[in-house]
């Protein structure tokens, strides 16, 4: 898969920005957040499981850089 993919899911507050053709899937995600991120589900990540400071904590720990966020305008 391409690098220049992306997919993006919101909680209203930010965005949550994947790159998969960037993701080593070391699975820091699942581990730390197992409520959001579920790889066998259809949208895999949930973000509506977690708080935005709970969400932006896991995102700053993913090694492969593949997940990003950006705060959306109020």
């Amino acid at each position: 898969m391409s690098s220049e993919v992306k997919k993006e899911y919101s909680n209203g507050e930010i965005t949550i920005v994947w790159k998969p053709g960037l993701c080593q899937h070391a699975g820091e995600c699942v581990k730390a957040l197992p409520q959001v991120y579920k790889p066998k589900e259809q949208p895999w990540i949930q973000v509506d499981q977690a708080s935005t400071e709970e969400l932006i904590d896991q995102i700053g720990k993913c090694p492969s850089g593949a997940l990003s966020y950006y705060r959306n305008n109020a």
